[in-house]
């Protein structure tokens, strides 16, 4: 991890701090933060990160940039104006954690390419106590020789990490991931509802579920957590962020020229979610809206 002597974080928020936190603990390296909200940097500067003063600020410092941001378009306001494209530098890194665009990420990594900087996509996958626990699961999309250089800070907190082939490929198992489990949460979602209406206790149903076939890391965690008890946080994994996500599959799809029927179901399902006002909710509050389609 000698490679990279200070390394920047972009983005504090519920997956970003205890990633970042993790990387102050057990990287051995100088970690630089910036976020827009005072507290996690508060939070941060009390444990041993140093806090930039802005994008480009932390751009000029950092030898390595991790991104851990809620959005392709928050990604891109980051990467023009005053930000990294303008003040990167040859040798650099940047390594996005988010989920987001493939179509940008190919392009982003072109121009840093151009000034002899890199660019990687590793979104992250599992949960907000996975992020707490540096257990996450990571796919990279990178070259061979920088897979090796980065992967080693990565494991600072993830326990999974898989080189999914050049820049991109990260992106594409991970958008692929998401719409699996979107649609099987809405899977999940139906199957309680109907068990509440015939008269079987949901709880019972996913316990079931579990022992059988139909068992699955959605069913026990997204049903079992969310579903059945009805809990659907703000600031959570949200409705809007959920169809954003989806909407990349079904980019990959259209240039692929297929048609995934299943995935412009979910679409709907998620849209008629945030027009009745769930999208700023956990997205599996999608059972909430079963029986008002």
């Amino acid at each position: 991890m000698s490679t990279y002597k200070t390394i920047g974080f972009i983005g504090l928020g519920v997956m970003g701090e205890p990633i970042c936190r993790n990387l102050v603990k057990k990287s051995g390296q100088r970690v630089l933060a910036f976020d827009l909200a005072p507290e996690p940097l508060a939070r941060l500067r009390g444990e041993g990160a140093g806090i930039a003063a802005s994008v480009a600020d932390i751009v000029k410092q950092s030898d390595l940039l991790f991104l851990c941001l809620p959005s392709a378009k928050h990604v891109r306001s980051v990467f023009e104006g005053d930000g990294i494209l303008k003040n990167i530098r040859a040798g650099q890194v940047v390594v996005d954690l988010g989920t987001s665009s493939v179509s940008q990420t190919r392009d982003f990594a072109k121009q840093l390419h151009a000034k002899d900087a890199s660019w990687a996509d590793a979104p992250i996958a599992r949960t907000r106590q996975a992020a707490q626990d540096g257990t996450l699961s990571v796919m990279v999309g990178a070259t061979p020789a920088l897979y090796a250089a980065i992967e080693p800070l990565i494991r600072c907190f993830a326990t999974d990490v898989t080189h999914c082939g050049d820049v991109g490929a990260g992106q594409v198992t991970k958008i692929l991931n998401n719409m699996v489990l979107f649609e099987t949460v809405n899977a999940l979602s139906e199957a309680v509802a109907v068990a509440k209406r015939s008269g079987v206790d949901p709880k019972l149903l996913l316990d079931t579920l579990s022992k059988g076939s139909a068992d699955s890391f959605a069913l026990r965690n997204h049903g079992m957590k969310a579903i059945v008890p009805g809990v659907f946080p703000e600031r959570a994994f949200s409705t809007e962020y959920a169809l954003e996500d989806l909407s990349y599959a079904l980019e990959l799809a259209a240039d692929a020229g297929l048609r995934i029927r299943g995935a412009e179901l979910i679409g709907e399902v998620l849209r008629e979610a945030i027009d009745a006002g769930s999208g700023g909710a956990y997205f599996p509050v999608i059972a909430k809206h079963i029986g008002k389609r």
